[in-house]
Parts: C-alpha cells; sequence; structure tokens
C-alpha cells in the first residue's frame, strides 16, 4: 500500500531550532520525529511511500535514502516552493493508483492505521479523517460527525465564539485516488482550507474516524517537551534507539557514567556520552549522542540534542539544547531553548 509523508513545512513554530534543520529531522527521544512516523506506517503494511521537500530536504532525503534501512521504498517530491498539503499531493498524482494514506511528517503517534483503512473501507469513503479529541481546539481543524461517523461540518482552525467541537482532525488521511480530480494543478491548496468544505458541499462521503490513541502535532516548543515526557512515560509506543539497563533508564553504546553520577528516572543516555563526576541526570531527561554533562552539573526536565556539552557546575531545568551547543559553566538556565546560531560542522563551537 501507498502513502504519503508531508515533509515541506519550515517548522517555524519550532525556531530557533528549525533555522537549520527541517522540522521532520527534530528528534523525538533521539530520532527523527519522521522515523518514528515512517516505522508507524511499515508496521501497518505502507510499504512505498512518497515524501514532498521544500525547507532543508536535502537533510531528509540523506538521512532516509532509499527507505530500504526500514523495509520501504521512499520516493522524493522535490518543491521549488510550498503548494499547501493538498497541492502538494496533487503533485504526485501520477503515483497513486489505489487507496492512500496522507500523514505530516511532524507528528508523533500510534494511531492504528489499520483500523482507519478498515474504516474507510466500510464506509465507502471518498476521504476519512482520524480524529481526536483535544483540550484546545483552537489550532486544528474541528469537526461534528453523525451516529453513522459521516462528517457533518468542519471548520479549520476555529477562533472564539465559533467553537463548536473539541474533535480535532489529526492530519491522519485516507483517500481514494478519485479525491486528486477535486484538487486542481499549480496552486496552493489544503485539504482543511479547501478540499474537506467542498466535499461537505457536494455532498460527497467524507467521514471521521475517532481514535484514542496517542496523537501530537510536534509543531511547537510546549508540545515537543510534552512528546518526550509521554513517551518516556510510556503513553505512545515508539521505539527507543538504545537498551533499557534498567527499569526506566535507557543507555547507549560507548557512554562513560562515572561511578559517582546520579542518574534517575526516567532518563535516555544516548551512544558515546560522558557523565562524569558528581553530575546529576534527573528525570524525564533525554540526552542526545556524543554529549557530555561535565562535572557536578545538574540536567532534569530537559532534552540534548545530538553533540551538547553542559559544563561544569551549570544547572539545566526544562530546557532543550541544540545540536552541538555547549553551555557555559557556573550558570543556571531554567525554561530555556539554547542554540547556537553560528553552529559548524566541524563542531568548533564557541560556549553558549
Amino acid at each position: 500500500m501507498k502513502a504519503m509523508i508531508l515533509a515541506g513545512g519550515v517548522g517555524s513554530r519550532l525556531d530557533p531550532l528549525t533555522r537549520n534543520i527541517p522540522k521532520p529531522m527534530v528528534p523525538i527521544v533521539n530520532r527523527p520525529v519522521m522515523e518514528h512516523i515512517l516505522e508507524l506506517l511499515v508496521r501497518h503494511g505502507f510499504g512505498e511511500i512518497m515524501v514532498n521537500l521544500f525547507h532543508l530536504g536535502d537533510q531528509i532525503e540523506e538521512y532516509f535514502g532509499d527507505g530500504s534501512k526500514w523495509n520501504a521504498k521512499i520516493h522524493y517530491s522535490h518543491e521549488e516552493q510550498l503548494w499547501g498539503d493538498a497541492g502538494s499531493v496533487k503533485r504526485c498524482e501520477s503515483f497513486f493508483d489505489s487507496t492512500f494514506i496522507v500523514i505530516g511528517g511532524d507528528d508523533l503517534a500510534d494511531i492504528d492505521l489499520t483500523r482507519l483503512l478498515k474504516t474507510h473501507k466500510e464506509k465507502k469513503a471518498l476521504a476519512t479523517i482520524a480524529l481526536s479529541l483535544v483540550d484546545d481546539p483552537s489550532e486544528y481543524g474541528i469537526v461534528l460527525i453523525n451516529e453513522e461517523g459521516r462528517i457533518t461540518r468542519f471548520l479549520e482552525k476555529p477562533k472564539g465564539e465559533v467553537i463548536f467541537s473539541n474533535t480535532a482532525n489529526t492530519g491522519f488521511y485516507v483517500f481514494e485516488p478519485e479525491i486528486l480530480e477535486l484538487i486542481p494543478n499549480g496552486v496552493f491548496y489544503g485539504f482543511g482550507a479547501n478540499v474537506f468544505p467542498m466535499l461537505l458541499e457536494q455532498k460527497l462521503p467524507l467521514y471521521g474516524h475517532l481514535t484514542a490513541r496517542y496523537w501530537r502535532d510536534v509543531g511547537n516548543l510546549k508540545v515537543y517537551q510534552q512528546a518526550h515526557t509521554d513517551a518516556l512515560a510510556g503513553r505512545v509506543c515508539i521505539q527507543f534507539p538504545v537498551k533499557e539497563v534498567r527499569k526506566y533508564v535507557w543507555v547507549g553504546e560507548g557512554t562513560i557514567i562515572d561511578p559517582s553520577a546520579e542518574v534517575g528516572y526516567p532518563v535516555v543516555i544516548g551512544n558515546a556520552c560522558h557523565i562524569e563526576a558528581n553530575a546529576r541526570v534527573l528525570e524525564n531527561t533525554v540526552i542526545g549522542n556524543h554529549c557530555a554533562v561535565e562535572k557536578g552539573a545538574i540536567v532534569k526536565d530537559s532534552i540534548l540534542w545530538d553533540g551538547a556539552v553542559v559544563m561544569r557546575q551549570t544547572q539545566l531545568e526544562r530546557c532543550v539544547v541544540g545540536r552541538g551547543c555547549h553551555v557555559k559553566t557556573n550558570v543556571a538556565v531554567f525554561d530555556g531553548v539554547i542554540v547556537d546560531p553560528i553552529r559548524r560542522e566541524n563542531n568548533d563551537h564557541e560556549p553558549a
């Protein structure tokens, strides 16, 4: 079966983390968020996948290649401008010859795609949207469904008094190829803004599939951090890239932890890291590969990307430290995003 991962977005809501990395490559527990989506697709039998690329797309193509590492076959659609989600799918029209699925490359989820597909087939739908109940509907498209599961009302990102539902569009879609006939060529076009309202207007079969499975759009810093907390707590079914060495503690190969260091739980420490004497790596912390937590430093509720260094006697809490960034010695940082704006690939860094 075929699927498309939407990976062309700029990721402005995660700035400055996404200035040098495309949003689908932002790590969730030391793996690109898109890698978790790819594995979800493969688990449910979607083995041939189209990926659209725009912002820093070469990094995505370099990492995933032809997809064979994940038992998938990946194709790429290179875009010279943004076309909207529906516009991007339209550009790949010749790729789709049967029922297919579309997913955002910056979502973290373990939605049962097999059940979603089954609902779509049973309802004889032209389009089926996976739906989830949310606390703040204003950031999503919201829907009303009738007792048969048919969508009777759809509104993209409502504000204020027009909010009529907390049932949100997850951005997980199943389509029949005929949907592509309704999308014009060569224009910016969106599923939420254009296609779904058109389906309702023309009374075409648009259905919803309500799921209680985990789903988050990792689109802003708060959700990004919460997604890590959820993953460490086992609220989402994803694969960690390192082994669990004791209950709720995962440590990679080649990592050295000084006997005097304290490692709390849940904690993930990547490959080839160094946790020095009297350092403390405390709960809800994820440390990337080739990182160091130096003598006496404390890291709690924080995420360190690959190559980050927390220098001596420094305290971090509820922070995200970008790739290759060195956090100065003898400082305390709370609720921060720490990146090196002049980060060089040769890892020649000045402390931040």
